[in-house]
């Protein structure tokens, strides 16, 4: 066989699947057309299944930190949502060398699919990082994280989603005021995740002291004039449709006087973040979790 030849896991896949596949996720079109839309790329090399195996997430290869690592102590809490589906539950991962004492806690939300493996790796990692960590799951109420993202992305696009943004802010409650906590909370979300933060920053200015939204979009506009920040917001070049809404949203910031800070990675996709898929720049997600990390330091100390 030539090695000057790329094979087709190795041939670059085209920026119209990472964006018809950012639609497919977020529920702009359905399986059937995102599909379609591929088959039409299956050219020079590229074949269906090579592209699959870029765009389409693999959990197990991702992850940075194991639920067996010796500094942290990982378990499962519940907590009430009066307001929401009546009670949550979520991953809770704390540093071991905290002992007994007390520290930052950050909340980690996940994205439009349930608490999937990427999402519970990212709560160890700051937990790692020294932070009391927790991750709810949206899904709970209604079984949990199913183990696959298209179920879990129905299974949430069925919920009420009025109840879920109640869920998510008693869990903020729940983290704020947890016996870990040092009443310092952050809170860290992508994509669905990022749009809680942004609502979190403008519902409960007062109680959140460090917002990180990853390519999240904004609160209602109505809501935008209480928030406060410090928000540290992380948005992909190429992500069209929720940069978007980010010249208005820095409009309402600026007329907030809200403490903002953004930045916009340079040729990324939504979810360059996410280590599992083919959408993940390594380089860039890693400058952005350094900055994170930094943010949570100076803030929630």
């Amino acid at each position: 066989m030539n090695s000057s030849n790329p094979t087709p896991a190795s041939l670059p896949i085209p920026q119209e699947a990472f964006s018809w596949y950012d639609e497919y996720a977020h529920g702009i079109i359905d399986r059937r057309t995102f599909m379609t839309r591929l088959s039409t790329l299956t050219a020079g090399g590229l074949t269906m299944a090579s592209m699959l195996s870029v765009l389409m997430p693999d959990y197990a290869a991702a992850e940075q930190v194991s639920f067996n690592d010796p500094d942290i102590k990982a378990t499962y809490e519940t907590f009430e949502s009066p307001q929401g589906h009546g009670k949550g539950r979520g991953y809770l991962v704390v540093p071991k060398a905290l002992a007994e004492a007390k520290g930052p806690a950050v909340l980690v939300i996940h994205e439009n699919r349930g608490l999937n493996p990427y999402i519970e790796d990212v709560a160890r990692r700051l937990a790692k990082a020294g932070f009391v960590a927790f991750a709810p799951d949206a899904l709970f109420p209604v079984g949990g994280y199913p183990g696959n993202d298209d179920e879990g992305r129905a299974k949430q696009g069925a919920m009420d989603r009025g109840k879920i943004e109640q869920d998510f802010l008693a869990a903020a409650r729940f983290l704020k005021r947890h016996e870990r906590s040092n009443g310092k909370l952050g809170a860290v979300g992508f994509c669905f995740g990022g749009y809680i933060v942004n609502l979190l920053a403008a519902v409960m200015p007062e109680d959140l002291n460090a917002g990180v939204p990853f390519y999240g979009t904004p609160a209602a506009k109505e809501l935008r004039k209480d928030i406060k920040g410090p928000l540290l917001i992380q948005l992909a070049e190429l992500d069209e449709r929720v940069n978007a809404a980010w010249p208005e949203y820095e409009e309402d910031l600026k007329a907030a006087k809200a403490d903002y800070t953004m930045h916009m990675y340079p040729k990324t996709n939504h979810g360059f973040h996410n280590d599992s898929t083919g959408r993940y720049d390594k380089e860039q997600a890693d400058l952005a979790w350094t900055r994170t990390i930094e943010f949570f330091k100076k803030n929630l100390a």
